[in-house]
């Protein structure tokens, strides 16, 4: 396994100790969202920042086939070209947090709105071409809990991760409720297979299950199963052809500076890679790797 310490970090020696005793992989380059560190940034396979733009609390991040990038922060959606031209925008109302978004291969972004609980799919002029209206969580869940990752399958299904309420909830394509399914932990992501299973990362209930289509656990990652390196606050993921998953593993909380934001682990939970730069980064909780081929707004991008 490759460890990857860029220059001016400071990390646990114990730790990185353990890291390097495995053998050798390439790093990957990617584009990630640093929510505490309030910015979006691409980062090259040496660890270098190419790119990044300074947002309030970005949560989802993409790579287009275009080139562009697709993020969203608190209070909406930007496409923006590398040169920082912004070329799609969605803008939030008042009381509104942006936690999610997609591309869909119709051109429209999928954006997800707590506050006002809804799903809408934009055009490329801005416009609201659909809602779908979500169940309003209880009245003691904060607008900040209320959703996190929001996917729509190649089916034309939505899977939503319902935070607060530590559920994941699929939809139709009309915004009917199909399934509720319980998961150990305020779920951020909820990754659909090729195999029809999920793969759904707990938040802070410091866990990562897969399920099979009956809902029954196939496949965990417990807090404690990586030694040294502790689950935190589970959140983004990406699913890699070779069967491997890259994690991030959200430190916040009073976890800043204390172990790597991003590993890539095994079906049988070796540690391949790990990405580590607290000099540069707080929080990072959202991850697309480069050197993965697809179109993501085909669903050909696990994540």
């Amino acid at each position: 396994m490759k460890m990857f310490l860029p220059r001016q970090v400071s990390w646990c020696p114990a730790i990185a100790l353990l890291f390097f005793t495995v053998s050798a992989y390439a790093a990957h380059p990617f584009l990630c969202t640093d929510s505490n560190g309030n910015k979006v940034a691409l980062v090259s396979a040496e660890g270098a920042i190419e790119w990044e733009y300074a947002c309030k609390h970005p949560q989802d991040c993409w790579v287009l086939a275009n080139g562009n990038f697709l993020f969203c922060h608190e209070g909406g959606a930007i496409e923006m070209k590398r040169d920082h031209a912004i070329t799609w925008e969605y803008k939030a109302g008042p009381d509104t947090q942006v936690h999610s978004c997609q591309p869909l291969p119709d051109g429209r972004v999928l954006v997800v709105e707590n506050g006002p609980c809804r799903i809408i799919e934009v055009d490329r002029a801005g416009k609201i071409a659909k809602e779908i209206k979500l169940t309003p969580p209880p009245a003691k869940i904060s607008v900040h809990d209320q959703f996190r990752g929001v996917r729509k399958t190649t089916a034309g299904h939505y899977l939503v991760c319902r935070k607060g309420e530590h559920r994941v909830e699929e939809l139709d394509g009309e915004g009917k409720s199909l399934r509720l399914i319980d998961v150990p932990g305020d779920v951020h992501d909820a990754l659909l297979l090729p195999n029809g299973h999920l793969l759904v990362t707990c938040g802070d209930g410091h866990k990562v299950v897969e399920l099979d289509e009956t809902t029954k656990v196939v496949w965990e990652l417990n807090e404690n199963d990586l030694p040294g390196n502790p689950l935190r606050l589970m959140a983004g993921l990406q699913r890699l052809p070779n069967g491997n998953t890259i994690f991030c593993n959200y430190l916040g909380h009073g976890h800043v500076g204390e172990q790597p934001h991003v590993f890539e682990l095994t079906p049988d939970k070796k540690v391949v890679w790990a990405f580590a730069d607290h000099a540069h980064f707080k929080t990072i909780n959202q991850i697309q790797v480069l050197d993965t081929p697809g179109d993501p707004a085909r669903g050909e991008i696990f994540r």
